[in-house]
Protein backbone atom coordinates (compact mmCIF):
# COMPACT_ATOMS: atom_id res chain seq x y z
CA UNK A 1 0.00 0.00 0.00
CA UNK A 2 1.07 3.22 -0.80
CA UNK A 3 0.47 6.91 1.32
CA UNK A 4 -2.14 9.31 -1.00
CA UNK A 5 -0.79 12.35 1.38
CA UNK A 6 1.61 13.11 4.27
CA UNK A 7 0.59 12.97 7.34
CA UNK A 8 1.16 16.50 7.72
CA UNK A 9 -1.39 17.41 4.78
CA UNK A 10 -4.27 15.08 6.80
CA UNK A 11 -4.05 16.63 10.45
CA UNK A 12 -6.43 15.68 12.81
CA UNK A 13 -9.41 14.45 11.50
CA UNK A 14 -11.21 14.70 14.78
CA UNK A 15 -10.15 18.21 16.01
CA UNK A 16 -9.56 19.99 13.02
CA UNK A 17 -12.58 21.27 10.99
CA UNK A 18 -10.44 22.07 8.00
CA UNK A 19 -8.99 18.88 7.76
CA UNK A 20 -12.37 17.34 7.91
CA UNK A 21 -13.54 19.89 5.42
CA UNK A 22 -10.74 18.70 2.84
CA UNK A 23 -11.60 15.20 3.60
CA UNK A 24 -15.08 16.15 2.25
CA UNK A 25 -13.24 17.92 -0.56
CA UNK A 26 -11.15 14.88 -1.53
CA UNK A 27 -14.72 12.25 -1.28
CA UNK A 28 -15.89 14.51 -3.69
CA UNK A 29 -13.05 14.52 -6.06
CA UNK A 30 -13.10 10.73 -5.82
CA UNK A 31 -16.63 10.44 -6.43
CA UNK A 32 -16.34 12.56 -9.81
CA UNK A 33 -13.20 10.60 -10.99
CA UNK A 34 -15.44 7.41 -10.37
CA UNK A 35 -18.20 8.70 -12.42
CA UNK A 36 -15.66 8.29 -14.95
CA UNK A 37 -14.36 5.32 -14.53
CA UNK A 38 -10.18 6.49 -13.33
CA UNK A 39 -10.32 5.11 -9.68
CA UNK A 40 -9.44 1.78 -10.12
CA UNK A 41 -6.09 1.67 -9.73
CA UNK A 42 -5.76 4.36 -6.82
CA UNK A 43 -4.38 2.55 -3.77
CA UNK A 44 -4.36 4.25 -0.37
CA UNK A 45 -3.35 4.13 3.35
CA UNK A 46 -5.67 2.63 5.95
CA UNK A 47 -6.16 5.46 7.81
CA UNK A 48 -6.58 7.89 4.46
CA UNK A 49 -9.34 5.41 3.98
CA UNK A 50 -11.16 5.31 7.40
CA UNK A 51 -11.59 8.91 7.52
CA UNK A 52 -12.83 8.83 3.80
CA UNK A 53 -15.37 6.58 4.57
CA UNK A 54 -16.72 8.50 7.50
CA UNK A 55 -16.29 11.60 5.87
CA UNK A 56 -18.60 10.03 3.19
CA UNK A 57 -20.60 8.27 5.72
CA UNK A 58 -21.40 12.23 6.92
CA UNK A 59 -22.02 13.15 3.27
CA UNK A 60 -24.51 10.36 2.09
CA UNK A 61 -26.40 11.38 5.12
CA UNK A 62 -26.16 14.79 4.40
CA UNK A 63 -27.18 14.17 0.68
CA UNK A 64 -30.29 12.11 1.64
CA UNK A 65 -31.44 14.65 3.71
CA UNK A 66 -31.19 17.39 1.67
CA UNK A 67 -32.83 15.21 -1.23
CA UNK A 68 -36.01 15.11 1.66
CA UNK A 69 -36.25 18.35 2.59
CA UNK A 70 -34.42 20.81 -0.13
CA UNK A 71 -36.49 23.79 1.02
CA UNK A 72 -34.60 23.72 4.53
CA UNK A 73 -31.56 25.15 2.96
CA UNK A 74 -28.88 22.09 3.97
CA UNK A 75 -27.41 22.38 0.26
CA UNK A 76 -25.51 25.55 1.89
CA UNK A 77 -23.14 22.88 3.48
CA UNK A 78 -22.23 20.67 0.39
CA UNK A 79 -22.07 23.91 -1.29
CA UNK A 80 -19.37 25.14 0.53
CA UNK A 81 -17.37 22.50 0.01
CA UNK A 82 -15.70 23.40 -3.52
CA UNK A 83 -12.90 22.12 -6.09
CA UNK A 84 -12.24 25.83 -5.96
CA UNK A 85 -11.27 25.74 -1.76
CA UNK A 86 -8.31 23.26 -2.52
CA UNK A 87 -5.14 25.00 -3.16
CA UNK A 88 -3.01 24.23 -6.44
CA UNK A 89 -0.15 22.37 -4.72
CA UNK A 90 -2.65 19.53 -2.94
CA UNK A 91 -4.86 19.42 -6.24
CA UNK A 92 -2.23 18.65 -8.19
CA UNK A 93 -0.53 15.79 -5.83
CA UNK A 94 -4.43 13.99 -5.78
CA UNK A 95 -4.21 14.27 -9.82
CA UNK A 96 -0.64 12.62 -9.62
CA UNK A 97 -2.15 9.56 -7.53
CA UNK A 98 -4.41 8.90 -10.88
CA UNK A 99 -3.21 5.95 -13.89
CA UNK A 100 -1.40 7.73 -16.49
CA UNK A 101 -3.74 6.61 -18.84
CA UNK A 102 -6.39 9.61 -17.54
CA UNK A 103 -3.42 12.01 -18.75
CA UNK A 104 -5.38 11.89 -22.00
CA UNK A 105 -8.62 12.85 -20.32
CA UNK A 106 -7.75 15.08 -18.03
CA UNK A 107 -8.64 17.80 -20.50
CA UNK A 108 -12.47 17.02 -20.89
CA UNK A 109 -13.30 17.62 -17.30
CA UNK A 110 -12.64 21.14 -17.13
CA UNK A 111 -10.40 24.31 -17.61
CA UNK A 112 -8.66 23.71 -14.21
CA UNK A 113 -7.59 20.29 -15.19
CA UNK A 114 -6.41 21.20 -18.76
CA UNK A 115 -4.25 23.60 -17.03
CA UNK A 116 -3.35 21.69 -14.33
CA UNK A 117 -2.45 18.65 -16.81
CA UNK A 118 0.18 20.87 -18.53
CA UNK A 119 1.71 22.88 -15.36
CA UNK A 120 5.23 22.27 -14.84
CA UNK A 121 4.25 21.96 -10.72
CA UNK A 122 1.71 18.95 -12.10
CA UNK A 123 5.07 17.38 -13.86
CA UNK A 124 7.23 17.45 -10.63
CA UNK A 125 4.00 15.79 -8.41
CA UNK A 126 3.86 12.78 -10.85
CA UNK A 127 7.79 12.57 -10.17
CA UNK A 128 7.51 11.68 -6.91
CA UNK A 129 5.06 8.34 -7.87
CA UNK A 130 7.23 5.95 -6.88
CA UNK A 131 6.24 3.40 -9.49
CA UNK A 132 3.53 2.89 -12.41
CA UNK A 133 2.32 0.22 -13.61
CA UNK A 134 3.96 -0.54 -16.57
CA UNK A 135 2.85 -0.75 -20.19
CA UNK A 136 4.19 -2.31 -23.22
CA UNK A 137 5.08 -1.06 -26.08
CA UNK A 138 4.12 -3.18 -29.04
CA UNK A 139 5.91 -3.33 -32.07
CA UNK A 140 4.54 -4.63 -35.31
CA UNK A 141 5.59 -4.05 -39.28
CA UNK A 142 4.54 -1.07 -41.61
CA UNK A 143 2.17 -0.22 -38.16
CA UNK A 144 2.54 4.10 -38.57
CA UNK A 145 0.85 4.78 -34.84
CA UNK A 146 1.97 3.40 -31.41
CA UNK A 147 -0.27 1.05 -29.58
CA UNK A 148 0.25 -0.01 -26.12
CA UNK A 149 -1.06 -2.90 -23.60
CA UNK A 150 -1.64 -0.85 -20.74
CA UNK A 151 -1.06 -3.62 -17.56
CA UNK A 152 -3.44 -1.38 -14.76
CA UNK A 153 -6.25 -1.47 -17.40
CA UNK A 154 -5.64 -4.91 -19.10
CA UNK A 155 -6.12 -3.56 -22.13
CA UNK A 156 -4.96 -2.35 -25.37
CA UNK A 157 -4.69 1.50 -26.03
CA UNK A 158 -3.91 3.59 -29.35
CA UNK A 159 -1.10 6.85 -28.76
CA UNK A 160 -0.50 9.50 -30.77
CA UNK A 161 2.69 8.72 -32.92
CA UNK A 162 5.78 11.25 -32.38
CA UNK A 163 5.71 13.81 -35.02
CA UNK A 164 9.57 13.44 -35.65
CA UNK A 165 8.89 9.82 -36.24
CA UNK A 166 6.14 10.65 -39.05
CA UNK A 167 9.12 12.62 -41.27
CA UNK A 168 10.47 10.96 -44.13
CA UNK A 169 13.50 10.07 -43.40
CA UNK A 170 12.49 8.41 -39.86
CA UNK A 171 9.65 6.63 -40.89
CA UNK A 172 11.55 3.30 -40.97
CA UNK A 173 12.83 3.84 -38.06
CA UNK A 174 12.64 0.99 -34.91
CA UNK A 175 11.96 0.93 -31.62
CA UNK A 176 15.46 -0.79 -29.97
CA UNK A 177 15.44 -0.18 -26.13
CA UNK A 178 13.25 1.94 -23.63
CA UNK A 179 13.41 2.57 -20.30
CA UNK A 180 11.73 4.79 -17.33
CA UNK A 181 9.25 6.47 -19.12
CA UNK A 182 11.30 6.61 -22.57
CA UNK A 183 11.55 4.41 -25.66
CA UNK A 184 14.99 4.91 -28.00
CA UNK A 185 14.08 3.95 -31.55
CA UNK A 186 17.29 3.83 -34.44
CA UNK A 187 16.65 5.19 -37.85
CA UNK A 188 18.22 3.36 -41.17
CA UNK A 189 21.18 5.63 -40.41
CA UNK A 190 22.13 4.17 -37.88
CA UNK A 191 21.22 7.13 -35.54
CA UNK A 192 18.85 7.43 -32.79
CA UNK A 193 15.70 8.82 -31.35
CA UNK A 194 14.38 9.14 -27.67
CA UNK A 195 10.61 10.00 -27.41
CA UNK A 196 8.30 10.23 -24.49
CA UNK A 197 4.81 7.96 -25.76
CA UNK A 198 2.35 9.65 -23.48
CA UNK A 199 3.54 13.07 -24.18
CA UNK A 200 4.71 12.40 -28.16
CA UNK A 201 7.94 14.72 -26.79
CA UNK A 202 10.86 13.49 -28.73
CA UNK A 203 14.82 14.07 -29.70
CA UNK A 204 17.07 13.37 -32.32
CA UNK A 205 20.75 12.55 -30.57
CA UNK A 206 23.92 13.73 -31.78
CA UNK A 207 25.08 11.16 -34.78
CA UNK A 208 27.67 8.67 -33.88
CA UNK A 209 31.59 8.62 -34.76
CA UNK A 210 32.45 5.19 -34.83
CA UNK A 211 36.41 4.91 -34.81
CA UNK A 212 35.81 2.30 -37.47
CA UNK A 213 33.47 1.31 -39.95
CA UNK A 214 31.01 -1.40 -40.53
CA UNK A 215 30.94 -2.50 -36.93
CA UNK A 216 28.33 -5.00 -36.20
CA UNK A 217 25.93 -3.66 -33.19
CA UNK A 218 25.00 -6.44 -30.32
CA UNK A 219 23.39 -4.82 -27.94
CA UNK A 220 21.30 -1.35 -27.45
CA UNK A 221 20.36 -0.59 -23.44
CA UNK A 222 18.75 2.43 -21.84
CA UNK A 223 18.76 2.78 -18.18
CA UNK A 224 17.16 5.72 -16.52
CA UNK A 225 16.79 6.24 -12.63
CA UNK A 226 13.84 7.06 -10.49
CA UNK A 227 15.47 9.81 -8.82
CA UNK A 228 16.74 11.56 -11.69
CA UNK A 229 13.97 11.55 -14.08
CA UNK A 230 14.90 13.75 -16.67
CA UNK A 231 18.72 11.53 -16.92
CA UNK A 232 18.65 8.44 -18.66
CA UNK A 233 22.18 6.70 -20.71
CA UNK A 234 21.96 4.64 -24.05
CA UNK A 235 24.33 2.16 -24.22
CA UNK A 236 25.67 0.53 -27.37
CA UNK A 237 27.92 -3.00 -27.80
CA UNK A 238 29.79 -3.49 -30.40
CA UNK A 239 31.87 -5.76 -32.70
CA UNK A 240 32.84 -9.15 -33.29
CA UNK A 241 33.80 -11.51 -30.27
CA UNK A 242 36.48 -11.28 -28.50
CA UNK A 243 36.94 -7.81 -29.51
CA UNK A 244 34.20 -5.82 -28.01
CA UNK A 245 33.55 -2.60 -27.24
CA UNK A 246 31.18 0.03 -25.57
CA UNK A 247 30.03 3.49 -26.09
CA UNK A 248 27.55 5.38 -23.98
CA UNK A 249 25.13 8.50 -24.05
CA UNK A 250 24.50 10.50 -21.42
CA UNK A 251 21.79 12.83 -21.82
CA UNK A 252 23.16 14.90 -18.88
CA UNK A 253 25.96 16.33 -21.29
CA UNK A 254 24.00 15.44 -24.34
CA UNK A 255 27.03 13.64 -26.11
CA UNK A 256 28.83 10.17 -26.70
CA UNK A 257 31.50 9.52 -24.27
CA UNK A 258 34.06 8.04 -25.31
CA UNK A 259 34.60 4.39 -26.56
CA UNK A 260 35.94 1.58 -24.48
CA UNK A 261 37.76 -1.84 -25.23
CA UNK A 262 35.97 -5.07 -22.61
CA UNK A 263 38.56 -7.77 -22.51
CA UNK A 264 37.79 -11.20 -22.25
CA UNK A 265 37.82 -12.09 -18.26
CA UNK A 266 39.27 -15.25 -17.73
CA UNK A 267 39.72 -15.97 -14.29
CA UNK A 268 36.25 -17.56 -13.87
CA UNK A 269 36.87 -21.14 -14.57
CA UNK A 270 32.83 -21.48 -14.45
CA UNK A 271 32.60 -19.31 -17.24
CA UNK A 272 34.45 -22.10 -19.41
CA UNK A 273 32.78 -22.35 -22.74
CA UNK A 274 33.48 -22.57 -26.58
CA UNK A 275 32.43 -19.17 -28.39
CA UNK A 276 31.42 -20.59 -31.54
CA UNK A 277 30.12 -17.14 -33.12
CA UNK A 278 32.72 -17.44 -35.77
CA UNK A 279 31.89 -20.79 -36.47
CA UNK A 280 28.48 -21.26 -37.67
CA UNK A 281 27.69 -25.32 -36.86
CA UNK A 282 24.89 -26.75 -38.99
CA UNK A 283 22.79 -29.71 -38.16
CA UNK A 284 19.88 -31.67 -38.97
CA UNK A 285 16.86 -31.03 -37.31
CA UNK A 286 14.07 -33.85 -36.27
CA UNK A 287 11.98 -33.46 -39.60
CA UNK A 288 15.48 -33.78 -41.51
CA UNK A 289 15.54 -30.08 -42.20
CA UNK A 290 19.04 -28.46 -42.32
CA UNK A 291 19.79 -25.85 -39.59
CA UNK A 292 22.42 -23.10 -38.48
CA UNK A 293 23.32 -22.76 -35.23
CA UNK A 294 23.41 -19.04 -35.50
CA UNK A 295 20.03 -17.07 -34.27
CA UNK A 296 17.78 -15.48 -36.62
CA UNK A 297 15.89 -13.19 -34.66
CA UNK A 298 13.25 -10.12 -35.72
CA UNK A 299 14.73 -6.89 -36.54
CA UNK A 300 13.02 -5.03 -33.20
CA UNK A 301 15.15 -7.78 -31.22
CA UNK A 302 18.54 -8.53 -32.96
CA UNK A 303 20.00 -5.84 -30.41
CA UNK A 304 17.94 -7.67 -27.63
CA UNK A 305 20.22 -6.81 -24.28
CA UNK A 306 19.52 -5.87 -20.72
CA UNK A 307 20.89 -4.02 -17.84
CA UNK A 308 21.33 -4.22 -14.01
CA UNK A 309 23.02 -2.84 -11.62
CA UNK A 310 24.79 -5.04 -9.62
CA UNK A 311 26.97 -3.58 -5.99
CA UNK A 312 27.75 -0.46 -7.85
CA UNK A 313 28.27 -2.55 -11.23
CA UNK A 314 26.57 -2.05 -14.58
CA UNK A 315 26.68 -5.15 -16.33
CA UNK A 316 24.79 -5.28 -19.82
CA UNK A 317 23.97 -9.12 -21.20
CA UNK A 318 23.12 -9.88 -24.86
CA UNK A 319 22.63 -12.77 -26.77
CA UNK A 320 25.40 -13.52 -29.00
CA UNK A 321 24.88 -14.70 -32.64
CA UNK A 322 25.39 -18.43 -31.63
CA UNK A 323 22.61 -18.23 -28.64
CA UNK A 324 24.92 -18.06 -25.95
CA UNK A 325 24.40 -15.13 -23.02
CA UNK A 326 27.14 -12.57 -23.36
CA UNK A 327 27.51 -10.57 -19.69
CA UNK A 328 29.73 -7.31 -20.23
CA UNK A 329 30.69 -5.38 -17.10
CA UNK A 330 30.89 -1.42 -17.81
CA UNK A 331 32.46 -0.95 -14.59
CA UNK A 332 35.68 -3.64 -15.12
CA UNK A 333 35.62 -3.02 -18.68
CA UNK A 334 35.71 -6.59 -19.18
CA UNK A 335 33.20 -9.31 -20.59
CA UNK A 336 32.88 -12.83 -20.19
CA UNK A 337 29.98 -15.75 -21.68
CA UNK A 338 27.68 -17.76 -19.57
CA UNK A 339 27.47 -21.40 -19.91
CA UNK A 340 24.62 -23.37 -22.52
CA UNK A 341 21.61 -23.80 -21.28
CA UNK A 342 21.15 -26.55 -24.43
CA UNK A 343 23.47 -27.87 -27.01
CA UNK A 344 24.13 -26.15 -30.41
CA UNK A 345 22.64 -28.57 -32.19
CA UNK A 346 19.00 -28.18 -30.35
CA UNK A 347 16.49 -26.27 -31.74
CA UNK A 348 14.91 -23.42 -29.48
CA UNK A 349 14.07 -20.04 -29.56
CA UNK A 350 15.86 -17.77 -26.51
CA UNK A 351 15.54 -14.11 -25.06
CA UNK A 352 16.64 -12.52 -22.07
CA UNK A 353 15.11 -10.15 -19.91
CA UNK A 354 15.89 -7.85 -16.47
CA UNK A 355 13.05 -8.31 -13.76
CA UNK A 356 14.02 -6.56 -10.37
CA UNK A 357 17.49 -5.94 -11.22
CA UNK A 358 18.17 -9.66 -12.18
CA UNK A 359 19.02 -10.98 -15.44
CA UNK A 360 16.66 -13.68 -16.74
CA UNK A 361 16.29 -15.96 -19.75
CA UNK A 362 13.50 -17.53 -21.44
CA UNK A 363 13.45 -20.00 -23.85
CA UNK A 364 10.93 -22.62 -25.85
CA UNK A 365 12.33 -25.66 -26.83
CA UNK A 366 11.03 -29.36 -28.07
CA UNK A 367 11.15 -32.32 -26.37
CA UNK A 368 9.62 -35.90 -26.37
CA UNK A 369 7.12 -34.58 -28.64
CA UNK A 370 6.19 -31.85 -26.46
CA UNK A 371 6.84 -27.78 -26.64
CA UNK A 372 8.27 -25.87 -23.06
CA UNK A 373 8.86 -22.64 -22.11
CA UNK A 374 10.92 -21.93 -19.09
CA UNK A 375 12.11 -19.58 -17.25
CA UNK A 376 15.54 -19.78 -16.12
CA UNK A 377 17.95 -17.97 -13.83
CA UNK A 378 22.07 -18.29 -13.51
CA UNK A 379 23.01 -19.12 -9.62
CA UNK A 380 26.29 -17.62 -9.01
CA UNK A 381 26.85 -19.96 -5.96
CA UNK A 382 26.68 -23.43 -7.40
CA UNK A 383 27.84 -21.97 -11.03
CA UNK A 384 24.43 -23.45 -12.80
CA UNK A 385 20.98 -22.56 -13.94
CA UNK A 386 18.17 -23.17 -12.39
CA UNK A 387 14.59 -23.00 -13.17
CA UNK A 388 12.17 -20.55 -12.06
CA UNK A 389 9.10 -20.55 -13.54
CA UNK A 390 6.91 -22.62 -16.15
CA UNK A 391 4.30 -22.63 -18.70
CA UNK A 392 1.74 -24.81 -18.01
CA UNK A 393 1.62 -27.78 -20.74
CA UNK A 394 -1.69 -27.58 -21.91
CA UNK A 395 -0.35 -23.66 -23.18
CA UNK A 396 3.41 -24.65 -24.23
CA UNK A 397 1.92 -27.70 -26.30
CA UNK A 398 0.11 -25.48 -28.34
CA UNK A 399 3.42 -24.83 -29.83
CA UNK A 400 4.37 -27.93 -30.73
CA UNK A 401 6.08 -28.66 -34.30
CA UNK A 402 4.98 -24.73 -35.09
CA UNK A 403 8.96 -23.67 -34.75
CA UNK A 404 7.61 -20.24 -33.02
CA UNK A 405 10.42 -17.31 -31.90
CA UNK A 406 9.76 -15.45 -28.89
CA UNK A 407 10.53 -12.28 -28.09
CA UNK A 408 10.15 -10.75 -24.11
CA UNK A 409 10.49 -8.39 -21.81
CA UNK A 410 10.54 -7.52 -18.07
CA UNK A 411 8.98 -5.82 -16.00
CA UNK A 412 9.27 -5.50 -12.34
CA UNK A 413 8.06 -9.31 -11.97
CA UNK A 414 6.23 -9.64 -14.78
CA UNK A 415 7.44 -11.03 -18.25
CA UNK A 416 5.93 -9.94 -21.08
CA UNK A 417 6.09 -13.10 -24.40
CA UNK A 418 5.35 -12.49 -27.47
CA UNK A 419 5.39 -15.99 -29.64
CA UNK A 420 4.91 -16.04 -33.58
CA UNK A 421 5.02 -18.13 -35.99
CA UNK A 422 3.86 -18.75 -39.13
CA UNK A 423 0.43 -20.32 -38.05
CA UNK A 424 0.08 -18.48 -34.54
CA UNK A 425 0.76 -15.16 -32.76
CA UNK A 426 -0.11 -15.14 -29.09
CA UNK A 427 1.07 -12.83 -25.93
CA UNK A 428 1.18 -14.39 -22.74
CA UNK A 429 2.18 -12.26 -19.74
CA UNK A 430 3.93 -14.37 -16.77
CA UNK A 431 3.44 -13.54 -13.24
CA UNK A 432 6.85 -14.51 -11.56
CA UNK A 433 5.78 -14.48 -8.21
CA UNK A 434 2.63 -16.69 -8.67
CA UNK A 435 3.90 -18.30 -11.32
CA UNK A 436 0.39 -17.37 -12.87
CA UNK A 437 0.31 -17.15 -16.96
CA UNK A 438 -2.32 -15.63 -19.07
CA UNK A 439 -3.01 -15.21 -22.71
CA UNK A 440 -3.80 -11.95 -23.38
CA UNK A 441 -6.97 -10.90 -25.98
CA UNK A 442 -6.09 -10.28 -30.05
CA UNK A 443 -5.51 -6.23 -30.69
CA UNK A 444 -7.64 -4.67 -33.13
CA UNK A 445 -6.80 -1.60 -34.96
CA UNK A 446 -10.01 -0.31 -37.48
CA UNK A 447 -11.59 -3.29 -37.05
CA UNK A 448 -8.48 -5.57 -38.06
CA UNK A 449 -6.22 -7.83 -35.98
CA UNK A 450 -3.06 -6.83 -35.44
CA UNK A 451 0.40 -9.47 -35.34
CA UNK A 452 2.65 -7.93 -33.18
CA UNK A 453 6.95 -8.71 -33.08
CA UNK A 454 8.07 -7.57 -30.07
CA UNK A 455 6.89 -5.29 -27.24
CA UNK A 456 9.10 -2.95 -24.96
CA UNK A 457 8.61 -2.40 -21.25
CA UNK A 458 8.29 1.30 -19.82
CA UNK A 459 6.53 2.99 -16.77
CA UNK A 460 4.39 5.76 -18.58
CA UNK A 461 5.53 9.06 -17.12
CA UNK A 462 4.06 12.34 -17.90
CA UNK A 463 7.34 13.70 -16.50
CA UNK A 464 9.79 11.71 -18.18
CA UNK A 465 12.19 14.47 -20.28
CA UNK A 466 13.93 13.92 -23.59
Amino acid sequence: MVTLFPDKFMGSFQSHYYSLKLVFMLVFVLEKWKEIDFLANIKVNNSFFISAVFASNLWSMEHSLKRKAPENGDNLLFDSFSLDDLNEDLFERVLSWLPTSSFFRLTSVCKRWKSAAASVSFKLACSHIPSRDPWFFMVAPSLNQSVIFDSAENGWKRINHPNLLLEDSNQSSIPVAASGGLVCYRTLSGNFIVSNPVTGSCCKLPPLNFTSENQSLNAVVMSSAFSDPISYKIVLVFGELPNLSFKVYNSSSACWEDEHALGRKIDDSSMDCDSTDDNVVYFLSKAGNVVASSMQRSPTKQYSSVITNKDGQEIVYFLSSSGTVVACNLTCKCFFEYPRLLPVFCEYSIDIVECNGEMLVVLLSEFLESTSLRVWKFDEANRCWQQIAAMPVAMSHEWYGKKPDINCVGAGSQIFICLNSPELCTYVLCDLVTNKWVELPKCCVNGEVIDFMSAFSFEPRIEASV
